[in-house]
């Protein structure tokens, strides 16, 4: 055993670990919203990674799993989808039990109850629910069937399910709307406590979900940008579509949000194909010029427009040579329209996109664009830009370990940053070298080559205001981007001659 002094009284070492970087948001994440009564609305949001997952909670038939279907359809496929529940219509109160254990689940732990009994408070109302026998149940399900039954004695409407998903028993209010509760079971008077057996207690039940009135579109998507920024893009997939009225509200709406986000639509009336006709719901979306906004016309698959952003999501901006257009890109499950050249082009004036024939026996998807005609690649890509450049911004001040001086030097550790997202861009294809046509700043002029494909200029810090300066900003920055485009049309000249 040694003795004597402490080492620390001649030589200190003092280790620190700087703080994990802020990561930077997922660009190839959808969010899929539909008014089936899987996702109650104290939940509201739940991620899945692959269709399977989606089949197991929603079944096949629901419009979540068509519009899922369409979307993990994709090569390669996407890894991730978020379904939301919006209350399209009025929805019920709602609890749901703990997840049982392999043991808990044991049927044995509920056949030997003759004369069970819960104390349930539905709606505001006690219920004292007694003689629940459970002898001849075969299997959870059965247990729950058993134990409705006994219910809508007292309480007619109520539903008692058993979740083979989640491992749990949820009691659902028969009534929707505000007015509309379960409570966490109590002890009833008599009989055996059913309410720990199931777990439907307070020990480790899930908090009761108060019902909800029915909420507009616009309202459902502003509070999934409220609770969440895990997703870029939105679709709805609902078996009564929602008017063209409270589309346009929610696509304006995603437009002026804080975070960027994309809103896909797909039209399945066939007066787009009228190039007179202005009234239809993508003819007003052009007029209001959104750049958030995607359009995409199909007779037959109400959800086409989850495909299209499916192939979009594979990007992979963190790779090399690795974004695309989605013009001539496949939609698996989606059925090819056959057009005349006159709808074909009534679709591109109004810019929708199309999933269609051609004459030479293949189907491709064009042109790929926003409602207001930009590119949607190019959409996907700056918004991915300004979320890189801003983290890595932040992730520098916040891992410094004193500071990021104000100073010609501070700048310059700022420029460096901006450069290796610009670096990155030039990698994954997003931009390139070419021919600046914007108007000019710093030593830039209009029509001079952007060799590295992104020019950087920063003011010395000296130009500062004393305001700006007190206010410990930095100087403020401006980029210029060549944009590397991609080639959508072919046109040649051949001359033969002999």
């Amino acid at each position: 055993m040694a003795t004597g002094l402490n080492v620390s009284d001649f030589v200190r070492v003092d280790v620190s670990i700087n703080p994990t970087a802020a990561p930077t948001r997922n660009f190839g994440a959808s969010l899929v919203v539909g008014p089936s009564n899987v996702i109650d609305v104290g939940e509201r949001l739940r991620p899945f990674t692959g269709l399977d997952q989606v089949a197991q909670t929603f079944g096949t038939s629901a419009p979540e799993y068509q519009s899922a279907n369409l979307y993990f359809a994709q090569e390669p496929q996407p890894a991730l989808l978020y379904i939301g529940r919006w209350a399209q219509t009025a929805a019920p109160g709602v609890l749901h039990g703990a997840s049982l254990s392999t043991s808990q689940q044991l049927l044995s732990n509920f056949t030997g109850v003759t004369a069970g009994a819960l104390r349930l408070t539905i709606d505001g109302t006690q219920r004292d629910i007694t003689g629940i026998n459970l002898s001849t149940a075969l299997n959870l399900n059965a247990v729950a069937n058993l134990v409705q039954t006994a219910i809508a004695a007292v309480a007619s409407g109520v539903t008692v399910t058993w979740d083979a998903v989640l491992k749990r028993f949820n009691v659902q209010s028969g009534m929707t709307g505000a007015g509309s509760s379960v409570s966490y079971a109590g002890t009833p008077p008599s009989g055996t406590n059913l309410g720990p057996i199931m777990h439907l207690t307070s020990v480790d039940a899930s908090t009761p979900v108060v019902g909800v009135a029915a909420e507009s579109l616009v309202s459902c998507i502003a509070t999934f940008a409220d609770i969440s920024n895990d997703w870029y893009s939105i679709q709805v997939a609902t078996g009564t579509p929602p008017a063209d009225a409270d589309v346009i509200a929610a696509a304006v709406l995603v437009e002026g949000l804080n975070k960027s986000h994309t809103f896909g639509i797909t039209t399945t009336n066939a007066n787009v194909l009228d190039i007179t006709n202005t009234t239809e719901l993508a003819s007003q979306l052009k007029a209001l010029g959104l750049s958030k906004t995607f359009v995409q016309f199909s007779r037959n698959s109400p959800y086409a427009a989850t495909s299209l952003f499916g192939r979009a999501a594979t990007v992979d901006f963190q790779g090399s040579n690795t974004t695309i257009t989605l013009a001539y890109k496949q939609e698996p499950g989606v059925v090819a329209e056959s057009l005349s050249e006159s709808q074909f082009q009534a679709l591109l004036a109004k810019n929708v996109n199309v999933f269609t024939q051609v004459e030479n026996g293949t189907a491709v998807l064009f042109p790929g664009k926003m409602i207001n005609g930009d590119y949607f690649d190019e959409r996907h890509g700056l918004d991915w830009f300004q979320n890189e450049l801003q983290t890595a911004w932040y992730n520098l001040l916040y891992q410094t370990p004193t500071k990021v001086p104000q100073t010609d030097a501070g700048m310059d550790l700022l420029k460096a940053v901006a450069k290796k997202v610009c670096a990155r861009a030039v990698d994954n294809g997003l931009i390139a070298p070419g021919l600046w046509t914007g108007p000019g700043f710093g030593s830039l002029k209009t029509g001079d080559t952007l060799s590295a494909g992104y020019y950087i200029y920063a003011p010395l810090v000296q130009s500062q205001s004393d305001a700006d300066r007190a206010a410990r900003k930095s100087v403020s920055f401006q980029i210029a981007l060549k944009m590397a485009g991609a080639v959508h049309f072919v046109a040649s000249a051949v001359l033969a001659n002999r």
